[in-house]
């Protein structure tokens, strides 16, 4: 299919009405979560996008980065129930999904069981230091994240749609901690990197964090509205060339594959599976929706590409000692793989 192709292939007048909501509501989203957390504008982006996508994120980064204020503000500006668990070593699976107890009807007097919802029941969790929590807790969750159901005691119970899991990641405390194994962060659609503010950010961090006044947020998209326009991003064209770009860059990850490039085969262990290629071209629709366009472009696979890729590249012992990381390796593919050309600009 040729760009413009695609781009007259979604002319349907609800779903681009619902692209433009969802534009307007992005640039509101943006001002509002601005009011009360400052800078972090990739981390932001992402995280919408991963949203939209129907993806679930894992934030990497020390304490102190605002990573729960975020995830909490973002659950008030979408109008969302929101509930954070603490991941602790004693933390069990009962505890985040739900037990059932043997509660006495006081009319008839018979005894059954009846089930306590776990605070997995909510919109959007916030999994805090998930791999503070032995692998048995960690599964639970991660089976709810695929499933978007728990099963206890034989019975399944659906969880609240829409349903996101963020969790988060402390990288420099690694004593007593679980830490997640490839195939369970695969689960996860985008690895994000919270970083350090700039000088200029910093100083606005303590001015507006320092004083009394408490910024009060405006909700702008309601559940029923994400679910609504999650199926429409899901529609978003992507013309043939744009596939296979991201499937060159997924396949270009893995060193057995003859199109991997010769620094791939030198350092790296493991590559991105066919998860990371389904995951390009979601976020690249979930991105070109977010910025008011109703095709997605290559440049949508390449800005989506780090936060995809990153926790499923497997660097080698050469690339540990040489100081290439994952991110460097995705870097690298991003500038050396070709875009193959648009169709229509031949």
């Amino acid at each position: 299919m040729t760009s413009e192709a695609s781009k007259n292939s979604m002319d349907d007048r609800d779903d681009v009405a619902r692209l433009d909501l969802l534009r307007e509501s992005y640039d509101k989203m943006r001002t509002e979560i601005a009011r009360v957390v400052i800078g972090q504008d990739s981390v932001v982006e992402e995280l919408l996008v991963a949203i939209f996508a129907r993806g679930h994120v894992i934030l990497v980064g020390v304490p102190g980065l605002a990573k729960t204020l975020l995830v909490s503000t973002l659950s008030r500006i979408l109008d969302l129930s929101f509930k954070r668990i603490q991941f602790t070593p004693d933390l069990m699976p009962a505890d985040i999904t739900g037990t059932e107890i043997i509660q006495e009807d006081p009319l008839t007097r018979e005894r059954k069981f009846v089930f306590l919802h776990g605070p997995l029941f909510a919109n959007m969790i916030l999994a805090d230091e998930i791999n503070r929590t032995p692998p048995k807790t960690q599964a639970a969750l991660l089976e709810a994240m695929q499933e978007h159901r728990v099963t206890v005691g034989g019975q399944s119970h659906k969880l609240a749609e829409p349903f996101f899991v963020l969790a988060t990641q402390n990288p420099i405390e690694q004593e007593g901690t679980y830490p997640l194994p490839e195939a369970q962060l695969d689960r996860f659609m985008f690895m994000v990197s919270v970083g350090y503010p700039s000088a200029a950010e910093e100083l606005a961090i303590m001015k507006a964090t320092t004083g009394g006044v408490s910024a009060n947020l405006k909700s702008t998209l309601s559940g029923a509205d994400i679910l609504s326009l999650q199926d429409t991003v899901r529609r978003v064209p992507v013309g043939d060339h744009v596939f296979e770009y991201a499937a060159a860059l997924a396949r270009a990850t893995r060193p057995n594959e003859p199109e991997a490039p010769k620094f791939v085969k030198d350092s790296v262990s493991w590559g991105a599976g066919p998860r990371a290629s389904q995951y390009l071209i979601l976020g690249a629709k979930a991105r070109a929706a977010l910025h008011g366009r109703n095709y997605a472009m290559t440049e949508d696979v390449s800005a989506v590409a780090t936060p995809v890729l990153r926790h499923r590249i497997l660097t080698n012992f050469n690339a540990e000692a040489e100081g290439i990381t994952s991110d460097k390796i995705v870097e690298r593919l991003i500038a050396e793989t070709p875009r193959p050309t648009d169709p229509s600009r031949r």
